[in-house]
């Protein structure tokens, strides 16, 4: 699929199904891939860390998760763009994998969102082979508990591999496993909490109109404020500049 930058960012262009199809695609291969979801957050953090950007922009497949990603790829590259979020990705690749009997894998997060996942994907797709799910400590994994992990992954032999571990982190993890684990990486972030209605999303017209920031502003302000004020002020600038000197 091809890509275009938006600051310093590869994202990838194409329909939401492009993506999911895509992402079968690098399944099918059985061998690493990982996929990132970029909204704000991670093109800043991309700007702001050279190292960074380079693993966003090695990543098999960049979603535009913001709608502000998806709005810039319109305006500059006049791409009718369409937002391809994880939070949507997610629900609606378990739908395809079980209707192509494909397995999935769960890395991150709690052993109580692990549950409510589990019982989520029973009631919405019951016929869907869940190859296992890990809830690492809070803590780096030595190398030899990160070794098998990894075993056990491979040995489960999940087609899809879901990880949420917020961002940068889950990026770096795909990025550092890459040619370890052997399956599609996708970091999805807070699907994992929306899916299991663990966390509620503001109606669609508000997502339209980008407002998810403000909303989890809101339920999170001493840990976000500085990421979405600072963070989303540097984007509004940037865009700015682009659009007044055509250069980033």
């Amino acid at each position: 699929m091809e890509k275009v930058k938006v600051i310093s960012s590869l994202i990838s262009t194409g329909s939401f199904n492009d993506f999911v199809n895509a992402i079968f695609d690098l399944s099918e291969k059985q061998s690493s891939s990982y996929v990132c979801c970029a909204n704000v957050h991670m093109v800043i953090e991309a700007y702001q860390d050279k190292a960074f950007n380079e693993i966003l922009n090695n990543a098999d497949l960049v979603t535009p998760d913001g709608r502000p990603i998806s709005l810039a790829i319109k305006f500059f590259d006049k791409i009718n763009q369409e937002r391809v979020a994880g939070m949507d990705l997610m629900p609606a690749l378990l739908a395809e994998a079980e209707k192509r009997g494909k397995s999935v894998y769960f890395y991150g997060s709690t052993e109580e969102v692990l549950s409510k996942i589990r019982e989520q994907i029973y009631q919405d797709f019951p016929q869907l082979r869940i190859a296992g799910t890990y809830s690492p400590p809070f803590r780096p994994l030595s190398e030899e508990e990160d070794q098998a992990i990894v075993q056990q992954i491979n040995e489960s032999k999940p087609d899809l591999l879901f990880i949420s571990l917020g961002c940068p982190k889950q990026e770096k993890w795909m990025a550092a496993h890459t040619g370890k684990v052997n399956a599609c990486m996708l970091g999805v972030g807070q699907a994992f909490l929306t899916y299991t209605g663990l966390e509620k999303r503001l109606p669609k017209w508000a997502r339209d109109w980008s407002l998810e920031w403000a909303y989890r502003l809101y339920l999170e302000p001493q840990r976000l404020w500085k990421r979405y004020l600072v963070g989303n002020s540097l984007f509004l600038f940037l865009i700015l500049k682009r659009l007044i000197f055509r250069s980033y």
